[in-house]
């Protein structure tokens, strides 16, 4: 009887070693699109995960099955002859062999990627780490903290009167181990047209640097440096958190179109043809009097009222969800965004 497909991945199987997160995320995307993922944890203790994070059920922990699922779990000791020797046997049969140790740790235990190919030329081998396989940093410590700080996330994050903050996220591991798995797919495209698979080489800190639109070249070509700038981006208006009658509410109009749209539910028209207001270059110009501009008319409404007004008139706006916002929205139940499932 054939086994229903699950998703686009169906029938490849990963092996996934590392611990954490900056791997098994990867891991979790292959298993969110049906590949089978067998996860390999050390014995006696397991991945860190299955006791991470603040808030418990049961005594368990609540990161770990959102981390770990799609995922069937096995121990080996891969310091052992007997462990490598399994672990071989199971690449002979997978398509992904995922792993984020630190660099040269599998070549210490003769399972580096020309053993490895050696035994199954069509694997593909993913390998997540803080600062890649190559370079003089390569065999350093890295964690997602130590990516962000120097990819120039951390740099620009938070308010300018504080020193530089992080997210509320692990974003650095997430990002690395998100490009890992596109160089996964398309290593799998390689395969498909050459029949042998390649290395994915992600490290933590050039996924970050990846998101950073045009920081390096604004240096490079202008000698500017982008700062700390709390809640909005320097001449991107308006786009900002803006104080209602009850609340708060995030009106984004900072294109020409949309920002007269914008004044025109404001009922004040003539906004978008004002000088100081007509073009992005001067509502960027004129940022901080613009937001208190659409912040006083804000304020003349509830939040509902705004939302309402906005949606009328095409602008984008929202509110800033927390978790029990998430689980009532009528919007997240129709797509099934958060879906509920026994454990």
């Amino acid at each position: 009887m054939t086994r229903p497909t699950s998703g686009p991945l169906d029938g490849l199987r990963v092996i996934e070693l590392g611990t954490l997160l900056a791997g098994p995320f990867c891991g979790q995307l292959l298993g969110d699109f049906g590949a089978d993922v067998i996860k390999v944890e050390p014995p006696g203790q397991g991945d860190p995960m299955r006791v991470w994070g603040r808030e418990k059920a049961h005594g368990k922990s609540l990161w770990w099955p959102v981390v770990a699922r799609n995922k069937k779990a096995i121990t080996l000791d891969l310091r052992q002859p007997e462990g490598q020797e399994i672990l071989k046997s199971l690449v002979a049969e997978s398509d992904f062999l995922l792993e984020n140790f630190r660099p040269g740790t599998l070549e210490k235990w003769g399972l580096g990627w020309p053993e490895l190919s050696a035994i199954n030329p069509r694997l593909i081998m993913i390998r997540v780490s803080g600062f890649g396989q190559t370079g003089p940093y390569s065999r350093q410590a890295g964690f997602g903290a130590i990516g962000e700080a120097m990819g120039g996330l951390r740099y620009v994050v938070g308010d300018p009167s504080t020193p530089p903050s992080r997210m509320g996220i692990s974003i650095g591991d997430s990002l690395a181990a998100t490009f890992a798995c596109i160089g996964a797919l398309t290593a799998l495209h390689h395969r498909h047209v050459s029949g042998r698979g390649q290395v994915i080489d992600s490290a933590i800190y050039e996924a970050v640097l990846n998101m950073m639109e045009s920081l390096v070249t604004e240096y490079d070509k202008t000698g500017f440096i982008r700062e700390r700038t709390g809640a909005i981006l320097p001449n991107v208006a308006p786009s900002n958190v803006y104080k209602t009658q009850d609340g708060l509410v995030l009106i984004a109009a900072n294109q020409d179109t949309v920002f007269a749209r914008l004044a025109a539910a404001m009922g004040q028209p003539g906004l978008a043809s004002d000088p100081l207001y007509d073009t992005h270059s001067s509502r960027g110009e004129n940022q901080k009097e613009l937001d208190a501009l659409v912040e006083r008319w804000t304020r003349t409404l509830t939040t509902r009222g705004v939302l309402d007004l906005m949606d009328r008139h095409g602008v984008p706006a929202g509110l800033i969800y927390r978790a029990p916002e998430m689980l009532e929205d009528p919007h997240f139940k129709a797509r099934e965004a958060i879906v509920t499932v026994p454990h």
